[in-house]
C-alpha cells in the first residue's frame, strides 16, 4: 500500500476502481483508518467501496494519528484534516473530486466544502457524529487522558502504546497521538521530550475545538447554510451519531438530500442504490 507526505506527515492511503475521483474520509472517531469502510458497524454491512468503486476512483487514507499514518503533537483542528485529504489530492493530481465522510470523517468534509468549495464536486455524509452524548464522551475521553498524563507522566503514556496499541477511543489514557507512539520510534523519542505543561494545554485547547457543540461539529452553520454542493446527508442513530446532527446538516446546507431511512432499512442494496444515484445527479 503506497504512501505519501502530506503537509509534512506521512500518510498511508490506496486508490480503487476507476472513474471520477472520489476522496473517502474514514470513519472510525479517532481510529480512522482505511479498513473501517469495510469492518466497522454500518459501513461492514453495507460495503460502501465495494459498489463506490465500480464507477469511482475511491480515494482512501489513513487519517493522520490513524492507522500507519504518522502526526505531530500540535493543536490538531478540523482543518488540519481537511489539509491532509487535500494535499492528497494534489499529490495524486487531482483538482475536484466527490467527497465522502463517514461518522467524525464528516466534519473535515464539510469544513473542506467551507474553506474549499471550488475543489468539492459533492458531499456524502453517513452518520455524521453529533449530539449532547457525543460531545460529552469525547470530552471525557480527553479528560482521562490529561488525568493519566498528570498521574504518570509522558513516559507511562509510551510505555502503554508500546504494550497495548488500543486507539484512543479503546483506551483513552493513551491519547490522541498513541497510534503513532505504537510504531513509529523517531516519534517516540521526540514525544518524550515534550514540556508536559505545554503539551496538557495543547491537548486541553484540542478537546475544547473539536468537541465545541451539541451537534455536528466541523463548520459554522452559517458558512454551512452560503454552500451551494450538491450533498447527501444519511442517518444514524446512536449515542454517537444523533439523528438530530443529520438533520441539522439537512437544514444548514441549502438543497441537501436527505435520506430518510430508519437505519434498519439501510442495507447494502439500497445503500448502493442511494449513492450511485445522488453521485449520478452530482457535476462530475
Amino acid at each position: 500500500m503506497p504512501f505519501a507526505t502530506i503537509d509534512g506527515i506521512h500518510t498511508r492511503y490506496e486508490v480503487v476502481g476507476s472513474g471520477p475521483p472520489l476522496l473517502m474520509f474514514s470513519p472510525g472517531g479517532f481510529d480512522a483508518t482505511i479498513e473501517k469502510w469495510s469492518t466497522q458497524s454500518i459501513y461492514a454491512k453495507v460495503k460502501p467501496v465495494d459498489h463506490l468503486s465500480k464507477h469511482y476512483r475511491c480515494i482512501l487514507f489513513d487519517r493522520r494519528e490513524t492507522g500507519r499514518s504518522g502526526g505531530r503533537v500540535e493543536r490538531i483542528t478540523w482543518m488540519h484534516y481537511v489539509a491532509q485529504g487535500m494535499g492528497l489530492l494534489d499529490h495524486l493530481e487531482f483538482e475536484r473530486a466527490h467527497l465522502m465522510g463517514g461518522c467524525m470523517g464528516v466534519c473535515p468534509v464539510i469544513a473542506a466544502a467551507v474553506a474549499h468549495s471550488e475543489r468539492v464536486l459533492s458531499m456524502i455524509l453517513w452518520w455524521p457524529v453529533g449530539g449532547a452524548r457525543y460531545r460529552l464522551r469525547g470530552q471525557q475521553r480527553f479528560a482521562e487522558h490529561l488525568a493519566f498524563v498528570q498521574q504518570h507522566g509522558l513516559e507511562a503514556v509510551i510505555a502503554l502504546a508500546q504494550q497495548e496499541g488500543k486507539p484512543f477511543g479503546a483506551d483513552p489514557r493513551g491519547g490522541p497521538w498513541v497510534s503513532v507512539l505504537h510504531h513509529d520510534a523517531a516519534f517516540r523519542a521526540a514525544y518524550a521530550k515534550l514540556d508536559v505543561e505545554q503539551y496538557k494545554l495543547i491537548v486541553m485547547a484540542m478537546a475544547r475545538t473539536l468537541l465545541d457543540r451539541d451537534t455536528a461539529p466541523g463548520a459554522e452553520p452559517e458558512d454551512l447554510m452560503r454552500l451551494r454542493v450538491p450533498t447527501l446527508v444519511v442517518p444514524g442513530r446512536d449515542d454517537a451519531h444523533a439523528t438530530s446532527a443529520a438533520r441539522y446538516l439537512e437544514e444548514c446546507i441549502p438543497g441537501a438530500r436527505y435520506w430518510d431511512a430508519p437505519v434498519a432499512q439501510q442495507t447494502e442494496p439500497a445503500a448502493a442504490r442511494e449513492l450511485l444515484d445522488f453521485l449520478a445527479t452530482a457535476p462530475s
